[in-house]
């Protein structure tokens, strides 16, 4: 057998390493091969151990705030103790429990809405809310907030308005007690405010004198409107239009009748009185002038229960002593009694009245001249 031969049959020719390798990897490759596959098994059990933690992670998140969320809706977040500091928390009116939880969770008085919600339901109160502005604390439990949100604990800023003040001291009073120039109410007299219509678009005379709570929060066209409401629910209860027409005169010379009775009554008392000798003189055929001093300081803008020879010259349209019939408008903002005796004057002949001692209230009336003139020699002693 010859050399060719031999490299045949022993295969070594050139193309024998190649055949030698295509029938599978040497152990070397072999063991390449099974350390790639084991860090391949490695990174794919980290991933997934990662992964896993993840959506453990977000799971788990889940369910603590779910947790929370449903401890919340059953055991809202709540203050302990009845908190610091000072904080003025209006209800307005027509607010609901949950409104007024909402605001006082706003500002931080309460933890959460909810917590007082579930307080003042379990108090019973929730229909009881009234409105108004209440002094509370930051940080106070729930409990306590319904407690001191009882009606009793309103911040009540009251003003008192007293009968037969005139609308220049009305403003005077308002301005003091809430703060607000006087320019605003006099501009806001002008506003609509309620008026009726036979005010002639004139506050003087409907402004009605009673207690009123007052904020600074209301406007002056506000504070100005309750107080005509105040007037027309009085108008309306007295039927004053109704009576004001049956005694021949429009509702309008009613309430200017009234301001000058209340003006010059010495007493309650006194009332009807005056109301009826002011009839007596405007029934007389010619008619008596009025010759009221009340009006004619007004027309001045003075004050004084006497009007001087000085005062009496006046052109104003007030000055009842040179112009027969009634002024122009009120003089005053008279009360209730004041009106009733404007609708229901007494029986009497009197033409004349005199309130001989004022500082007691007494008064004297007469249908005589000479007992008039006997009774200012009575007021001039008195006063002298």
């Amino acid at each position: 057998m010859n050399d060719l031969d031999m490299d045949f049959l022993l295969g070594s020719d050139d193309d024998g390493p190649s055949r030698r390798r295509a029938r599978g990897p040497n152990r070397s490759q072999r063991r390449r091969s099974r350390r790639r596959r084991s860090r391949q098994r490695r990174k794919g059990f980290a991933a997934s151990f990662f992964a896993i933690l993840v959506v453990a992670g977000v799971l788990g998140g889940a369910g603590y705030l779910g947790f929370n969320w449903f401890r919340d809706l059953l055991v809202p977040k709540d203050f302990t103790g009845s908190g610091s500091g000072e904080v003025v928390v209006e209800i307005k009116e027509g607010a609901t429990a949950s409104d007024v939880a909402q605001e006082l969770e706003e500002q931080g008085v309460v933890a959460s809405a909810r917590a007082f919600v579930n307080a003042i339901g379990a108090a019973g109160k929730s229909s009881s809310l009234q409105p108004g502005e209440y002094k509370l604390r930051k940080g106070m439990s729930a409990e306590t907030a319904v407690t001191l949100l009882d009606p009793n604990n309103r911040v009540r800023n009251q003003l008192t308005i007293r009968e037969g003040l005139r609308l220049s001291k009305i403003f005077t009073d308002l301005s003091t007690a809430t703060g607000k120039p006087v320019e605003e109410f006099k501009k806001a007299a002008k506003q609509d405010i309620g008026l009726p219509r036979y005010a002639k678009g004139r506050l003087e005379g409907y402004a009605f004198p009673a207690t009123y709570e007052i904020s600074p929060k209301l406007s002056a066209s506000q504070i100005l409107t309750r107080m005509v409401d105040r007037f027309n629910q009085t108008a309306q209860r007295l039927d004053l239009e109704r009576q004001s027409k049956q005694l021949g005169y429009s509702a309008h010379d009613i309430m200017t009748i009234a301001s000058i009775v209340q003006a010059e009554s010495g007493s309650q008392a006194d009332m009807p009185k005056v109301a009826r000798v002011i009839y007596n003189r405007l029934g007389l055929n010619p008619p008596m002038k009025l010759a009221m001093d009340s009006t004619v300081m007004y027309g001045l803008n003075k004050y004084g229960i006497a009007a001087s020879h000085k005062d009496l010259e006046s052109t104003s349209p007030y000055n009842t002593y040179k112009y027969p019939g009634l002024p122009p408008g009120p003089i005053d903002n008279p009360g209730d009694h004041a009106i009733e005796a404007a609708l229901k004057p007494a029986d009497g002949n009197w033409l004349w009245f005199v309130t001989v001692d004022p500082k007691k209230g007494i008064t004297k009336f007469t249908d005589k001249e000479s007992e008039f003139l006997k009774f200012v020699a009575e007021f001039n002693r008195n006063n002298g």
